[in-house]
C-alpha cells in the first residue's frame, strides 16, 4: 500500500463536518455496515427524528448483503435499539445518485428542509456534491463513523478492496461533475497526484 498517497485521498474525502439536527437522516447503502452503526448512533443522540436507509445492490454488496443494503442496514438499526417507526428503506437505489432522487420521492409531501447524509468516510465528498446538484432546495450535511484510516482498514478487513473505492470515488468527484450528475468541486494538486500514482500502481477495479 501507497500508505501517504492513500492517506491523502483519504483526507481529502472527509469533510469534517460537524452534524446537526436535522429533520431526517439518510443512510446510504454501501459494503459498510457501519452506516448503519453511524446512523442509529445519531438517531439515539437525537439528531433527527426519521432515517431512511437507501440502496439495491451492487457488484460489491452482493454477497454480504444479499437481501439489499437497505434491508440489512435496517435490521442492524433495529438491532442498535432504533424503533421500526422511525425508519424508512429505500431498496431500490444503485447508484448515489438514485439513492438522493429515490429518497426524495420517498419523502415527497413531507417538510424536509435539512438533511443529513450518513454513508462511509470515503464516499463524504461525492454524496454532498450529488445531494447539492439533486436536491438543492436542503440543507445538507455529511458524516461518517470517526475511524482513523487504519482502524477502518481493519474494520472492513479488505485493503485492496477500499484502495480501489477510494481512487474510484476520487476519479468521479471530476467526473460526475462533467457529466452534470454532482456540482464541481476542487481536486488539490497534491490529491490529483497522489491519485494518479495509485492509478499508476494498479489501483484501477473501480475506475469508470
Amino acid at each position: 500500500m501507497r500508505e501517504a498517497d492513500v492517506r491523502t485521498l483519504w483526507d481529502y474525502h472527509d469533510l469534517h463536518q460537524e452534524p446537526r439536527p436535522s429533520d431526517v437522516g439518510i443512510g446510504l447503502g454501501s459494503h459498510d455496515l457501519g452506516v448503519a452503526t453511524r446512523s442509529a448512533e445519531l438517531f439515539h443522540n437525537g439528531l433527527f427524528p426519521l432515517l431512511v436507509f437507501t440502496g439495491s445492490n451492487a457488484p460489491t454488496t452482493i454477497d454480504r448483503f444479499p437481501r439489499g443494503e437497505a434491508v440489512h442496514y435496517r435490521e442492524h438499526a433495529l438491532e442498535l435499539g432504533v424503533p421500526d417507526s422511525a425508519i424508512l428503506v429505500e431498496p431500490e437505489a444503485r447508484n448515489t445518485g438514485e439513492n438522493i432522487l429515490f429518497t426524495q420521492r420517498l419523502l415527497a409531501g413531507r417538510d424536509i428542509r435539512s438533511v443529513l447524509l450518513i454513508c462511509r468516510p470515503y464516499q463524504q465528498r461525492r454524496a454532498f456534491a450529488t445531494c447539492r446538484k439533486l436536491w438543492p432546495e436542503v440543507e445538507v450535511r455529511c458524516t461518517s463513523r470517526p475511524l482513523p484510516l487504519a482502524e477502518y482498514l481493519a474494520a472492513i478487513g479488505d485493503e485492496d478492496k477500499v484502495i480501489n473505492m477510494l481512487v474510484g470515488d476520487t476519479q468521479r468527484i471530476t467526473e460526475y461533475a462533467r457529466r452534470g450528475f454532482a456540482i464541481p468541486q476542487e481536486v488539490p494538486a497534491d490529491v490529483a497526484a497522489a491519485y494518479q500514482r495509485l492509478v499508476d500502481a494498479g489501483y484501477t477495479r473501480r475506475l469508470i
